[in-house]
């Protein structure tokens, strides 16, 4: 009797789970550095839910890297259209409050005309991630030589071991199985991560009234949304949010206040424009004690923007805000990335934007790795830069978020009469939010000034004083571990795109690096050497030599060489280690 055939074990340098937007640009940023690359996918199609429906400036940036921000802007909103933000009592009420920025256009203009260093290269875009998946997708698989996408395949489980890791996968009708050998495993499945599940990694979660009383100096805040509930006779909410994402033949009933993106009402719910068009979705909170369930879709639209009109509801269901963060990224040979080691509510969109970061941090951390020229102590330090920061966006996150609550506090039901009360009303609401503002849609701070102060990769300046960063402003610096300033130089070029996809040493004087060089050679460490005569750009660099590395944040910095080169070369590619440190 013949003994029955092994089943076929697949094999691959990095297997990809999950590809929504992170899942995505981590295998491009593999495919960015030639590194092999299966990707899979437990749905068999992109998403239907709407989700994001911004892309920041900083991971456009990280796009134009790849080579793909042109491509995506293709299939956002328009780049002459402006962007407004409006707080109404309904959509065909009174307005409160309005905030207005600049076009995609308008803003490159800004960009080329301050050249200050204070400006992302590429500003932010806005696109739901029901369209950018699947243009991501599209992309990648056009463009890839190293990496194969494939959906409806889940992870079922996976065995660790020193050299690797055995992934079993699972289609989507559960009738099919097979099994992939990895030397890499990363995780980008979402909240309810499998990945992290199987690791025993927990997730460190706050809540948001707690953390507005303790953080962020609002003690009274629960207390005046009590007296709201009261005055206004609502029932308090369950901290549910229901969305309805729905297509209208008719969205010219929502040009009441004229071409809006967000309308937000003081009662807390928002309604978002995702294509200036016929695309909307609705996000509402819900009272406690609401059967989620029974509610019909139309009636909770029509009900909140104060009018009946012909829909057609594409998505329906309720879901809870979350502040969370991984207790860790991964280890050994399994890794983390995106919602599956942070959740966040949309306020501010750092979600998917954070999760950008992530993939491209782990990405040419594996890469470096996988070719040999850096070491494991690479994603260590992944997770110590990546965990800050979305430490970070949370906090950020929430601190938007008590804004709306804020605002909800101040509502009272009179903002709704004609009466000379309900226009009293009305102008005390919108100072009250014209003082708040709208930082969830300006923090540059926060979206470009995150910096890897303590990362054990960065060679740390000794003395001195680190740039301050705040919420709402960038301040432009080569600080070691900062995104360094984005200039155009005197020929148009931008310094970004003089940057390689391993490591450039930009030399903005005429200084002799050849022991560096060596250095980085004997380790088969890639390094380019990019010079740049231009005061403006040096002025901005702070020093004659920026070692930039593949995700663009400086690695060390100075006005000579380094003294011990091959010390600089074992630090930035995770060789190093620091006293007490272990493998």
């Amino acid at each position: 009797m013949s003994k029955p055939t092994p089943p076929t074990v697949e094999t691959t340098s990095v297997l990809v789970v999950g590809a929504g937007p992170v899942g995505l640009t981590l295998a491009m940023e593999l495919e960015h550095h030639g590194v092999e690359a299966l990707l899979v996918e437990r749905n068999t199609a992109t998403t239907q839910h709407p989700k994001m429906d911004v892309t920041n400036g900083r991971s456009m940036e990280l796009y134009r890297r790849l080579g793909v921000a042109d491509d995506l802007r293709k299939i956002a909103i328009p780049t002459d259209h402006r962007t407004k933000v409006t707080w109404a009592t309904s959509a065909v009420g009174w307005e409160l409050a309005s905030f207005e920025y600049p076009s995609v256009d308008e803003t490159h203009d800004t960009i080329r005309d301050r050249n200050d260093g204070t400006l992302p290269l590429e500003p932010w875009m806005r696109v739901s991630q029901v369209i950018l998946e699947p243009a991501l997708r599209d992309l990648l698989e056009a463009r890839s030589q190293h990496v194969k996408v494939q959906y409806g395949w889940a992870l079922e489980s996976f065995e660790e071991d020193t050299e690797g890791v055995t992934v079993h996968l699972v289609s989507a009708d559960g009738d099919r199985r097979r099994t992939v050998r990895a030397r890499y495993l990363a995780g980008c499945d979402g909240a309810g991560s499998r990945t992290r599940k199987q690791l025993g990694i927990g997730l460190h979660e706050i809540d948001l009234r707690r953390m507005l009383i303790k953080e962020l100096g609002i003690p009274r805040t629960a207390a005046m949304l009590a007296r709201a509930y009261k005055a206004t006779g609502e029932r308090p909410l369950d901290g549910r949010i229901y969305l309805v994402h729905f297509t209208t033949p008719d969205p010219g009933i929502f040009r009441y206040f004229g071409n809006v993106w967000h309308l937000q009402s003081p009662q807390g719910w928002t309604l978002i424009s995702q294509n200036d068009s016929n695309t909307f979705t609705l996000h509402a909170p819900l009272s406690m004690g609401t059967d989620a369930d029974r509610i019909d879709p139309r009636e909770f639209v029509y009900e909140r923007v104060g009018r009946r009109f012909e829909m057609n509801v594409l998505v329906a269901n309720a879901w809870t805000p979350r502040l969370t963060v991984a207790d860790s990224y991964g280890r050994g040979r399994v890794w983390l990335a995106g919602d599956a080691v942070h959740q966040v509510p949309p306020t501010g969109g750092y979600g998917m934007n954070t999760g950008v970061g992530d993939a491209v941090g782990l990405g040419w951390a594996l890469a470096a790795v996988l070719q040999g020229w850096g070491t494991p102590g690479l994603l260590r330090a992944y997770e110590h830069e990546r965990r800050a920061v979305a430490l970070r966006n949370r906090a950020a996150s929430a601190r938007h978020s008590a804004v709306r609550g804020a605002v909800k506090a101040a509502y009272r039901s009179a903002v709704h009469s004609e009466r000379w009360l309900g226009a009293r009303a009305r102008q005390r609401l919108g100072r009250e939010i014209n003082d708040l503002g709208n930082l969830e849609n300006e923090a540059l701070g926060i979206e470009l000034g995150y910096r890897y102060d303590t990362s054990p990769v960065v060679c740390h300046e000794p003395g001195g004083q680190a740039p301050p960063q705040t919420m709402d402003e960038y301040t432009p610096s080569t600080w070691p571990g900062a995104r360094p300033p984005s200039v155009l130089l005197r020929d148009g070029r931008a310094i970004f795109d003089l940057l390689h996809a391993g490591f450039t040493l930009l030399r903005f004087a005429d200084h002799d690096v050849t022991a560096l060089a060596e250095a980085a050679a004997e380790r088969c460490l890639p390094l380019k050497i990019v010079d740049v005569r231009d005061p403006h750009a040096r002025t901005l660099y702070e020093r004659d030599l920026v070692l930039i590395r593949p995700d663009q944040h400086v690695a060390w910095r100075g006005d000579t060489p380094p003294a011990d080169p091959p010390h600089v070369i074992d630090r930035i590619r995770g060789a190093h280690r620091s006293p007490g440190e272990t493998s």
